[in-house]
């Protein structure tokens, strides 16, 4: 069971324009409520303690909608400089809140009805949440085989994991994207993943935004 998770929130969200010039995209509304209160709500129920949110663009938004927040969480806000420090990057800023077993990790600007109550800690460094590739990622980010992940293959990662710290030894504070540290990861086949396939949106564009509401009968 896992208690703790950090919910990545700073990017700035330009094919969301001009939704986002004025709003972060993790507190853009989904049926009326910020896709970030989706994350935190069901992050409580499925029984954390404590979560991490980071942001970079308009933060001063994030943490106010943070600071606001009544559920039974521990909320940490994890401010960034301008333009962010990518998603490694901001989860290495970020380690000594998140402690030293593993993590749950959500990008904040995906929307999946993934119970989180089903994440638990990986047998090696990372285990990835993956899903049936959209049209605007046909080409896929990674195959699975007898559980564990490579580099290469027809599926799409959820942008829901869980992360040990272990991922990060060694790893410099600083701008670093994800993605070459896990794929350094499935090389040494420490890299475990599932494949999800309920509904879920990578809430990029406002097309995307408008077809979710509709699935969700809100729009």
């Amino acid at each position: 069971m896992l208690d703790t998770a950090m919910v990545l929130a700073a990017g700035r969200g330009k094919r969301m324009r001009p939704l986002t010039d004025t709003t972060p995209k993790p507190l853009l509304p989904v049926c009326g409520r910020p896709l970030l209160a989706w994350h935190l709500h069901k992050l409580a129920n499925a029984g954390f303690r404590r979560v991490v949110v980071n942001g970079a663009w308009l933060p001063e938004q994030i943490e106010a909608f943070l600071q606001a927040c009544t559920l039974d969480l521990e909320i940490i806000f994890s401010p960034e400089p301008p333009g962010g420090l990518e998603t490694a990057g901001g989860i290495v800023q970020a380690l000594a809140w998140l402690g030293d077993e593993p993590f749950a990790v959500i990008n904040g600007d995906v929307f999946s009805e993934y119970d989180y109550a089903r994440f638990q800690p990986p047998q090696g460094l990372a285990h990835l949440v993956l899903v049936p590739s959209p049209a605007h990622n046909s080409d896929g980010d990674f195959g699975l085989e007898a559980g564990r992940v490579t580099p290469q293959g027809p599926w799409t990662f959820s942008g829901l994991s869980v992360l040990s710290p272990k991922l990060f030894r060694g790893v410099a504070p600083g701008f670093r994207p994800l993605a070459p540290l896990l794929r350094e990861a499935m090389a040494q086949g420490t890299v475990t993943g599932e494949v999800f396939e309920g509904l879920w949106s990578d809430v990029g564009t406002p097309e995307r935004l408008h077809a979710l509401e509709k699935t969700l009968g809100c729009a």
